[in-house]
């Protein structure tokens, strides 16, 4: 049994101060992992069902039977590890743009950590998603022709309630629209969101991709008790 609680590491960043930890969950009795930014939760093993179920609503939707995906956002990777779930998934770039996350998955120090880490398919890259999405070299720093069949994005709480607000721009038509370039005929965008469906939002996708949809993901609340509920758009390109 481990301690009621231990802070697994802590680290100054550009973004802000980054720790990882791990506490007892007196309910359930497991461990549970929390990775904080200053003094926002951005991610808890408590909560998953959004993480894995973005990868399954996406990939149910990409097209053939070896896909090629990039993952936004590592955190505790369970995105990551569901898409690498599905056996359709040759290869999977996970962009994260805290070199500390990667640091912590390579050393085990998160459960899924040791699996992400050594999977032949996996390559956890450190780069800013937003950044590489409108740029010329685009999501795969060895390949800048790369296209893919899916990309599954899980960074920031929601469109308009993002993490920096150099994030923002990335959520409107013209820069959508350069992500769609990145994508094989009838390849998906996926986006998880922690807020309810944003018809706004869904018409912005609407406007860039053949069509979209929001998913209403819900789940058990172990705190409060009832159910929780996330979003997980999905859009695909034409073909």
């Amino acid at each position: 049994m481990g301690a009621r609680f231990e802070e697994l590491d802590w680290r100054p960043t550009p973004k802000g101060d980054i720790s990882l930890r791990r506490r007892r969950d007196p309910a359930s009795g497991v461990d549970v992992y929390e990775i904080k930014l200053d003094d926002d939760f951005l991610m808890s093993s408590l909560w998953t069902e959004g993480e894995t179920e973005l990868a399954r609503l996406g990939l149910a939707a990409a097209p053939g039977e070896a896909l090629d995906v990039v993952v936004g956002g590592l955190g505790l990777g369970y995105t990551a590890q569901a898409a690498l779930d599905d056996p359709r998934v040759r290869s999977l770039v996970v962009v994260e743009a805290l070199g500390e996350v990667i640091e912590w998955h390579r050393a085990g120090l998160v459960p899924l950590g040791e699996g992400l880490a050594t999977d032949s398919r996996c390559r956890l890259v450190q780069g800013d998603f937003f950044a590489m999405a409108s740029s010329p070299d685009g999501l795969d720093p060895g390949d800048p022709e790369a296209r893919f069949h899916a990309v599954l994005l899980d960074i920031d709480h929601s469109p308009r309630h993002v993490l920096d607000p150099g994030h923002a721009s990335f959520y409107r038509p013209e820069t959508l629209g350069r992500l769609a370039g990145r994508l094989h005929p009838g390849g998906v965008f996926a986006l998880w969101s922690n807020e309810p469906p944003d018809d706004g939002f869904t018409a912005v996708l609407d406007g860039v991709f053949a069509d979209a949809a929001a998913h209403v993901v819900e789940f058990p609340n172990p705190v409060q008790g009832g159910t929780a509920a996330n979003t997980v758009y999905v859009a695909r390109t034409p073909g």
